[in-house]
């Protein structure tokens, strides 16, 4: 790889974030031409040379694009019935070294002062909100349910023109770093601000929102008690733009994120007919969740109630405790299993994502994580 080109992947992830993804693939097929063709002939290549490679880098566009539309969701969440108890869904700001985001959170009418709840952090996917991710996983209604705050951060055009988190560059992969810093910096202010245990914080996301709590996991193993990744893709599966493309179409072989100092316990939803997000990401994730532990595994397939088949398979420690619970959802695209189409990248068929993803938190509590870095 040329410096030339390089220097041309730099221009290109500028301009994604800029939401300018045209330019972008303009930019990509002149930095591959000129990488790929011999110094003398690179003014006279065929560009038959070249359809190839240049069909699978627009396919790679075509699928971020149709991941990351400019239209809003079909309809608006559905307003609570008259009468019952709702929490609050408040929005604030965290600034930190690494920068500042928004955040909105939830707190269900049954929280009492002074009692400590558990801590869901929800990264939305591109193009989402925190609104509309928390309509299509239907979050805010488990935690009336069951007792429980939820943190949603929201990405920035200004980091993205698309919104989506920048689980690709390397300098969003590691501890006290980036978009990781900021996240962290996040849920400790809501620490900070709310009666949380510590033991009990987790951390979930979809398709880019799931690539960075995979992220998550991995630096920050003694903040997060335990991890849900929906069609998102292991830390450190790509450094740049165009490594980002090619993990997202086939995986990535040897994901090279910040490495885990322990094992934090991780379910993974990914349907296996995921156009956006290749399967094999799934798998990658399973795969770097237990990579640090002496597991056994077993495997069942099922049907969920009027929804999708399915094989769940657990992977399990000496003390057959569930450390990576991995789903892999027959039929499924690129989408929430079991979501409101109230919110955008929902499927409304079962197994209910939300749910097993709550189920599985219950059943880890981690350390008391100190509330500062």
């Amino acid at each position: 790889m040329t410096q030339m080109f390089r220097a041309g992947m730099i221009g290109a992830t500028r301009l994604v974030r800029a939401g300018r993804l045209g330019e972008a693939a303009t930019v990509v097929k002149r930095g591959l031409l000129d990488d790929a063709a011999p110094p003398a002939a690179r003014a006279a290549a065929p560009a038959s040379l070249f359809d190839g490679m240049m069909s699978d880098m627009q396919d790679a566009f075509d699928s971020f694009c149709a991941f990351n539309p400019f239209t809003p969701p079909a309809k608006a969440p559905a307003p609570p019935p008259a009468g019952s108890a709702v929490g609050s869904f408040t929005e604030a700001r965290f600034a930190g070294p690494a920068g500042s985001r928004p955040y909105k959170l939830y707190v269900p009418a049954c929280a009492e002062a002074g009692i400590a709840m558990p801590l869901v952090v929800m990264l939305h996917g591109c193009s989402q909100s925190p609104d509309d991710f928390a309509a299509g996983t239907r979050m805010n209604a488990w935690a009336e349910r069951d007792g429980f705050l939820v943190c949603y951060p929201g990405q920035t055009t200004a980091a993205n023109g698309q919104k989506c988190w920048n689980w690709f560059n390397d300098g969003d992969q590691h501890r006290d770093r980036g978009e990781p810093a900021l996240i962290a910096g996040i849920t400790r202010d809501v620490m900070a601000r709310h009666p949380v245990d510590p033991a009990r914080v987790y951390v979930a996301g979809l398709s880019a929102g799931g690539a960075l709590a995979a992220t998550m996991g991995q630096a920050y193993p003694d903040l997060y008690a335990a991890v849900g990744v929906h069609s998102g893709l292991a830390c450190g599966a790509a450094h740049d733009m165009a490594s980002a493309f090619s993990a997202m179409r086939q995986g990535s072989a040897s994901p090279a994120g910040a490495a885990a100092t322990a094992a934090v316990p991780t379910i993974v939803f990914h349907g296996d007919r995921d156009g956006t997000v290749h399967p094999v990401n799934g798998d990658a994730v399973a795969t770097q969740a237990i990579q640090a532990a002496t597991v056994l595994r077993e495997a069942e397939d099922g049907v969920a109630p009027g929804g999708h088949a399915y094989r769940r398979t657990r992977f399990l420690d000496a003390d057959g405790r569930a450390l990576v619970e991995q789903w892999a959802i027959r039929s499924a695209g690129h989408a929430w299993a079991g979501g409101d189409a109230a919110g955008s990248y929902t499927d409304p068929h079962g197994p209910d994502a939300s749910g097993e993803m709550l189920r599985f938190f219950a059943e880890h509590v981690g350390p008391a994580a100190p509330r500062t870095p």
